[in-house]
Order: structure tokens, then sequence, then C-alpha cells
């Protein structure tokens, strides 16, 4: 077999979730990897089990196999409760 099957293997939404962290600039997050680096490195809250619920479902959707609209949808919860949903 000598073939390479190249593809882009990213996990994306369907539609992507916009929110304001740090500077205040709206930021456009696509998918469950971009999600993962905001709630990891500068998300404004990071103790509630709505923050920890939205992470551990953003790791599963890239690890796993999870649902990316499941990770979407914690992430907007996570978003909508730390007040920074655009």
């Amino acid at each position: 077999m000598d073939k390479v099957i190249e593809g882009d293997f990213r996990v994306t939404w369907l539609a992507p979730v916009f929110v304001r962290i740090g500077n205040g600039y709206r930021e456009r997050v696509d998918g469950p990897e971009a999600a993962l680096e905001a709630l990891a490195h500068r998300w404004p809250e990071c103790q509630s089990e709505i923050y920890g619920e939205a992470k551990l479902r953003c790791l599963k959707a890239l690890v796993q196999h999870g649902s990316a609209e499941t990770a979407r949808s914690r992430f907007i919860d996570a978003a909508i409760a730390a007040g920074v949903f655009a």
C-alpha cells in the first residue's frame, strides 16, 4: 500500500460560538480544540461545575470521539456563566 490519504481531521461545530475574553474583542470559537484552549488558558472563572463540564466535554469530543455539539452546548453554558458569551 503506497497511497497516502491526506485529510483535515479537526473537529468543528456546525455553528461557531462567539466570546469576549480578556481584551474584550469578540472572538470566534469554531470547535472543541479552540474552546479547550480558551477554557484552559484564558477563562476568567475556573472553579465552577459548569466550567469543568465544558472542559470535559471538549476533551471527550477530541480524544474519545464524543459529541462535538454537546461540547458546544456546554461551552456556551460556561460562557454564559462566566459572562463572556457574545
